[in-house]
């Protein structure tokens, strides 16, 4: 009776470790399976570390099963039963922005995590059973030990990850060769971009101008990964051989990761948007993160052609290097006619109103005018555009042909999207990520917007690094002065945010804090009424 009582009890406890770790894979799946990353969430709140009351559930049970042990060692096993199903029984979650995706990956790392999982609770069971004589302590210690495998349950999924390693490498490798293959098979000219933040807007920009007299596919979305990247090429070009262009959003998250793009998808032309704090938690430092977006930049032939956001001091230095011999600059900040040789497109005349962005082109090399009208909000988005001008320019367009294009331009999914709802209610997308830059460019939108209530619905700013309290106190002044409400959504994130608003007199009043967004749109539901404006600036993953 003792062993079967043993193995029910591991056996329950391991079903609830399947479950336990099946939830925790999408955490793992959004820190892209970096475990590093996963296990700074792992720690990063005691509830995550011992949730619920568990510990309490699994001191009862133990304390319980000593009691009634007297009459053999069923009864204490169905209450550690008991106690496995209330701690194992998945709960409802309180909100799922991005729900796991079973990936072929994903089944790999979770099959191998429930196999050591599986391991761990045989073994466990062994040593029990042949180490401890007394029948009463053997079914305690069988229940400490199965609720121990479950709360482990985010280390079996690290451990699957660090087993199927060489798996993956293989795969990986498999796949990266045949994107080499195909690319080298269409050749088409490479049109490398990267920056800190701006780069999906600006290659969108790019793809959508040169369309108007040549063939040319973007990588879709954010896919700015080796792997996002290689998926784009092996599912959309491998037959696609009219293609001109090919525009690659190259990410890195460290060192040499933009290289490695470069060396599968050679660029011709090189972009650097902006170089400022978005992912400051990962780089460290500005100065490394320059280094890292420079990549591109050196990946060129001496017959490249490098596209610098002049306004930007971090890239600006990259432009003076003076490599390669073409390079050309754009500004939107600087005189036309006092700019050094280096600045060849530059705006002037910037209104941004409801219905978009006007400015004037001016090609300091050529003495050439143009007027430009683009349906896009965000005065930030004149630098995108400056960038996408350049190329296409340098590609034989004119500036007639581009200004006439650029009336058609769209914003990118979620990047200060304005909508107006069957209501009244005008809504400001800018979800997908926020930075400093943008996000005072995206309040300078909302304060165009003069008739009703203006309201901020924001999590804040994530991985800044150091500067993560202070750019956030800082949104909270601009926000004091561009919205009549704020919603924050969170309170701890956000608690820098409510410090600068208020400290910039805006009425607390007016300042509602929630805990999940959900509850930010019910509140906008409730309370906006027709001629109202909401701006969603960000909206954080659900690791944070």
């Amino acid at each position: 009776m003792l062993d079967i009582a043993l193995l029910l009890i591991l056996l329950v406890w391991f079903a609830a470790t399947v479950v336990r770790a099946y939830r925790l894979a999408r955490f793992y799946q959004i820190d892209e399976y970096k475990s590093n990353r996963f296990a700074r969430w792992w720690f990063g709140k005691v509830e995550r570390v011992l949730p619920g009351r568990s510990p309490v559930i699994t001191g009862g049970a133990a304390v319980f099963a000593v009691l009634f042990s007297e009459g053999g060692p069923i009864l204490p096993a169905v209450i550690w039963v008991i106690a496995a199903a209330w701690i194992g029984w998945p709960r409802p979650e309180r909100e799922v922005k991005k729900r796991f995706v079973a990936t072929a990956r994903a089944k790999r790392i979770l099959g191998t995590a429930f196999v050591i999982a599986a391991v761990d609770s045989v073994v466990s069971g062994l040593l029990i059973g042949e180490i401890i004589d007394s029948d009463r302590l053997t079914i305690v210690l069988a229940g400490v030990s199965g609720y121990l495998t479950w709360l482990l349950a985010p280390l079996w999924l690290m451990l699957g990850n660090i087993v199927m390693t060489p798996v993956e490498s293989l795969y990986r490798r498999a796949y990266i060769r045949l994107a080499r293959t195909i690319i080298q098979r269409i050749n088409p000219t490479v049109i490398g971009i990267t920056g800190s933040y701006g780069k999906t807007t600006t290659k969108n920009f790019i793809a959508d101008l040169l369309n108007a007299r040549y063939r040319a596919y973007a990588t879709p979305k954010s896919f700015n990964t080796m792997m996002g990247i290689c998926r784009a090429i092996n599912t959309d070009l491998a037959e696609n051989y009219a293609i001109d262009y090919f525009i690659v959003e190259m990410g890195a998250y460290f060192p040499g990761e933009i290289a490695r793009i470069a060396d599968l998808t050679p660029p011709h032309i090189g972009i650097e948007v902006e170089v400022g704090p978005q992912h400051l938690e990962r780089f460290k430092t500005l100065e490394r993160t320059a280094e890292s977006k420079y990549e591109v930049i050196a990946s060129l032939p001496p017959d490249g052609v490098g596209v610098f956001n002049w306004d930007n001091p971090y890239i600006r230095a990259m432009q003076e290097k003076g490599y390669p011999a073409t390079r050309i600059g754009v500004s939107r900040q600087i005189d036309p006619a006092t700019a050094p040789r280096d600045v060849r497109f530059a705006a002037t005349d910037v209104h941004e109103s409801l219905d978009g962005l006007t400015f004037t082109v001016h090609d300091t090399h050529t003495g050439e005018q143009q007027a430009f009208d683009v349906p896009v909000l965000g005065v930030h988005n004149v630098t995108n555009l400056l960038i996408a001008i350049a190329v296409c320019v340098n590609e034989r367009m004119s500036l007639k042909e581009i200004a006439q294009r650029a009336r058609t331009l769209k914003p990118a999914e979620s990047r200060l999207v304005r909508q107006v709802t069957a209501q009244g209610i005008t809504i400001l997308n800018d979800a997908y990520s926020a930075n400093p830059v943008g996000s005072r460019s995206a309040l300078a939108a909302l304060a165009l917007h003069t008739t009703g209530r203006r309201v901020l619905v924001t999590p804040g700013m994530i991985e800044l690094g150091p500067l993560r309290a202070q750019e956030n106190k800082a949104l909270g002044a601009a926000a004091a002065e561009a919205a009549t409400d704020i919603v924050l959504v969170g309170p701890e994130q956000t608690a820098p945010i409510k410090a600068g608003a208020l400290e910039a007199g805006f009425p607390e009043a007016s300042l509602h804090t929630v805990d999940l967004l959900s509850e930010a749109v019910a509140w906008t539901q409730r309370e906006l009424k027709p001629g109202d404006t909401v701006l969603y600036l960000n909206d954080l993953p659900d690791t944070y």
